[in-house]
């Protein structure tokens, strides 16, 4: 992983990605994490595909190719791999700083 340097895709904010989500504007979600992790909690509506799976399961989420895909993680470093996955097959991953963690912290909803 080259972490943030070079990256060709845009990174937001937790509170920008409820937003988001919450706007109606078609966008998927996007768990990167462990099925363990996710079981835990997670982002109502997130599909789960672990990062080292991902490039092999596109074609799970190929339907929402032409949406923007939030993308997030833990803390946010996953979630920076995944979404040069995402743009490297013609994806538009939006990457959520500081993953799950942020979220969190910023005490906004999770499922469990």
């Amino acid at each position: 992983s080259k972490g943030w340097i070079l990256t060709d895709f845009k990174s937001i904010t937790p509170k920008e990605a409820y937003a988001l989500i919450k706007s109606g504007e078609p966008i998927a979600v996007l768990d990167v994490r462990t099925p363990d992790e996710f079981t835990q909690e997670h982002i109502d509506g997130a599909i789960l595909i672990p990062v080292q799976t991902l490039e092999n399961n596109l074609a799970l989420i190929a339907q929402v190719k032409n949406q923007k895909i939030i993308v997030y993680c833990h803390s946010g470093n996953r979630s920076v791999s995944a979404s040069r996955i995402l743009i490297e097959n013609g994806f538009t991953p939006l990457n959520v700083k500081g993953g799950i963690a942020e979220w969190k912290a910023q005490g906004l909803p999770l499922a469990q």
